[in-house]
């Protein structure tokens, strides 16, 4: 693939989102409209020591200039003890036959280990301005087989639902004795986009206790793609070389993938917002472009860019 850098396009900075604190645009994921894109993404609100994590928007015109940052967040956060009491992380909007559906990864936090997550869905009636959860609970939580972790939804729509998420398979204590987590990209099915079933696993690691997170796909010269980024399950948060890339398979059905980093064509700049680190990849596309949304260093904390997709 060939990608074309088209910059930074948005941070969080200027907005005051919580006072004077205004910081991370994480996981940006697109919503197509005739004249402009709704970008949705995750904030961090301080809460003592700790945040908590809620989803706004910007809408941007075909040059990705901003007309307007929502100042409210989008759907609230779940009630004492649901699996998305303290933060909704990523969020991922599609357009479903059955409606404009939500799917959220909420989280909570735990004592032995820092997070749970689960799968949640939601429904907006006001064309993506704000969304109603269908319940407390989730869709898609733990399982004998996926025992924790389970979150970073993407949806592709066709004769069936499938959902790409992360499911964990370690925690780990590390040699700052701070406990980390591993997981790994897998899919499930659904007749409705409410009831799932597993599948499994389906991208193979490259590096040793491989962590893979965020899975967007789309469809373009015949074939499937699916982008996604991937770490050390160490050291990921100062060493560069164990932090965030980007990965790439491919498939022919939905169903099999191979992986082939090589392929995608997509390295890290020289210098600048995005040369640490690179994660949290959307595909989305518009007028018959595939644009590509991701945040860069520090986990999103200065925001997001784009690139175009110029070949396959």
């Amino acid at each position: 693939m060939k990608w074309k850098k088209l910059g930074h396009i948005f941070d969080p900075a200027p907005y005051g989102f919580f006072g004077k604190y205004s910081s991370f645009a994480q996981s940006p994921q697109a919503l197509v409209f005739e004249d402009f894109v709704r970008i949705y993404f995750s904030t961090r609100e301080p809460d003592g020591d700790m945040f908590k994590s809620h989803v706004r928007y910007v809408d941007m015109t075909r040059d990705f200039n901003v007309i307007d940052v929502s100042t409210d967040e989008i759907i609230p956060l779940g009630k004492r003890g649901t699996f998305d009491e303290h933060g909704i992380f990523p969020f991922h909007v599609t357009r479903t036959r059955d409606g404009l559906y939500g799917y959220t990864s909420g989280w909570s936090r735990r004592d032995s280990v820092a997070v749970e997550t689960g799968i949640g869905l939601s429904v907006s009636r006001d064309e993506g301005e704000t969304f109603e959860r269908l319940g407390d609970g989730p869709v898609l939580s733990a399982s004998i087989e996926e025992p924790f972790l389970v979150g970073d939804p993407f949806v592709v729509t066709r004769e069936k639902y499938y959902m790409y998420y992360i499911y964990g398979t370690t925690w780990k204590e590390g040699p700052d004795g701070v406990q980390e987590r591993t997981y790994k990209i897998a899919l499930a099915t659904s007749e409705d986009g409410q009831t799932f079933k597993r599948h499994g696993r389906i991208v193979s690691d490259v590096i040793a206790d491989e962590s893979q997170a965020l899975p967007t796909v789309f469809e373009a010269d015949g074939r499937y793609h699916m982008i996604f980024c991937f770490r050390d399950t160490f050291g990921f948060r100062t060493d560069p070389l164990r932090g965030y890339r980007l990965g790439y398979a491919y498939s022919e059905n939905l169903l099999d993938w191979t992986r082939d980093d090589a392929a995608l064509g997509f390295e890290r700049s020289s210098d600048g917002w995005d040369a640490d680190m690179e994660c949290y990849p959307h595909v989305f596309e518009w007028e018959g472009r595939h644009y590509l949304l991701y945040n860069g260093n520090e986990f999103g904390r200065h925001g997001f860019g784009v690139a175009i997709l110029e070949d396959v």
